[in-house]
């Protein structure tokens, strides 16, 4: 089963050399066979120029660049249109997903999910460096998406998860053009019925720039596609469900 990585890229000259590099060798060293597809968002530093020298001793590395609109969420759906593999999963290009975590959850998709989650909040999940105002926020958000859609799963905005090819367009069209994105997929997947696990990963606070996350525009954002998915749920008639074989 070949694995796709799909990682939007924003201004991240700095730390891409070294997530990029980490990922090639974990994978490699695995013998799993892979695409590393970063969707440049339209970034107004070198990161193209980076990437093109990083394509030239790194040989399962793809470049797209997303002209726009921009957005986490673009350039993520920009991936997920364009990617090779069987399956795929969603990687930012800081650093703050570990090369080993994706080896482990290619290892528990191969038994037969349609999705792995990754959580940082259960036993065996690290966090290193998280601010303390993000933490308060995403575990109030979790907890009210616990409640709503009646699951266990306590880290829907975690942005590390793996998918199917097939999950994937089974759960189109996407709506969310930022960050929420990352709550639509795994909400979208688990009332179609697709079949996920969850396991625990670890997540570090980036070495350079900025994060891209702003978290006073996401607030109705989130609760949008929280309100679209809650809709799907309880009105669709399971028109949008998953077609078993």
């Amino acid at each position: 089963m070949k694995l796709s990585i799909v990682m939007p890229a924003y201004n991240e000259a700095e730390s891409i050399p070294e997530t990029v590099q980490a990922i090639y060798d974990k994978l490699s060293s695995e013998n799993i066979v892979h695409q590393i597809l970063v969707v440049n968002d339209n970034s107004k530093d070198n990161t193209v120029e980076v990437l093109t020298a990083l394509k030239l001793r790194i040989p399962t590395l793809d470049i797209l660049t997303n002209e726009g609109p921009n957005g986490f969420g673009y350039a993520v759906r920009k991936g997920l249109e364009n990617f090779n593999g069987d399956c795929v999963a969603v990687v930012m290009a800081d650093l703050s997903d570990s090369p080993d975590d994706i080896v482990k959850f290619y290892f528990k998709m191969l038994e037969g999910y349609d999705c792995v989650f990754g959580t940082r909040w259960s036993k065996g999940g690290k966090v290193y460096n998280y601010p303390f105002h993000k933490l308060y926020l995403n575990r109030f958000f979790n907890n009210v998406v616990r409640i709503l859609f009646g699951i266990k799963y306590n880290d829907v905005t975690n942005a590390f998860k793996m998918y199917k090819k097939e999950t994937i367009q089974g759960i189109q069209p996407f709506l969310s053009p930022h960050f929420n994105l990352t709550v639509e997929l795994p909400l979208k997947a688990i009332i179609r019925g697709y079949t996920y696990v969850v396991l625990p990963n670890s997540w570090i606070n980036r070495k350079h720039g900025v994060s891209k996350l702003k978290i006073r525009e996401m607030g109705s954002r989130y609760f949008f596609i929280l309100l679209y998915c809650l809709i799907e749920k309880f009105f669709s008639r399971g028109d949008f469900k998953k077609k078993w074989d």
